[in-house]
């Protein structure tokens, strides 16, 4: 029996052997994938930040963007705003000149803006009373013809030039709303070096 023994013990000992490489085998395998799935996890995290970082800079970028455009549409609203407020003091200005001066001023431009010399000037009732008859007078020394009309229209300062039915607008506020259309550009220059 002692052979027998042996030879089974040989064969268990052989039969470990073989289960013991095919376990160092089989690790050595799980080891080997585990590394190729470790190297994959990494490549793809690796992979994944870079494209989280790439899109946290793009949207970092366009909420900057927004925020600048943003603060240029807030300034340049504020910008309007003054150069709106300039024109209109401007306005104001001419409205409360003192009573020779804006007898001097209106005067001048009836004999600018009058195109056949016979026109009916027409006023502000305010400014009829104030000042029409005094600058009619005035442009009339100039060489033209104007009446002063009895009519009135709401303006605030300045007068319309009639003839029959054509009308020159030279109320304050028509003129200084041209005004601005043709020298907004250069007001802002100045207001905003």
């Amino acid at each position: 029996m002692n052979g027998i023994e042996r030879i089974t013990a040989r064969i268990q000992a052989d039969a470990q052997g073989e289960i013991d490489a095919l376990l160092a085998s089989a690790q050595a395998e799980a080891e080997q994938i585990e590394e190729e799935y470790r190297l994959q996890a990494e490549a793809l995290r690796a992979q994944l930040r870079s494209k989280a970082e790439k899109n946290a800079r793009e949207r970092e970028e366009r909420l900057v963007s927004a925020a600048e455009m943003e603060g240029r549409k807030t300034l340049l609203a504020a910008r309007q705003e003054l150069l709106d407020t300039a024109f209109q003091a401007a306005q104001a200005k001419l409205c409360l000149l003192p009573h020779e001066e804006a007898v001097e001023v209106l005067a001048k431009l009836m004999v600018r803006s009058s195109t056949s010399g016979q026109e009916d000037v027409i006023f502000s009732q305010a400014d009829r009373e104030r000042v029409g008859a005094e600058a009619v007078e005035k442009a009339n020394a100039a060489g033209k013809k104007l009446r002063l009309a009895e009519e009135t229209r709401p303006i605030r300062g300045g007068f319309i030039l009639r003839e029959g039915r054509v009308e020159i607008n030279c109320a304050f506020e028509t003129l200084v709303r041209l005004e601005k259309s043709r020298s907004a550009a250069a007001v802002a220059k100045l207001l905003f070096p």
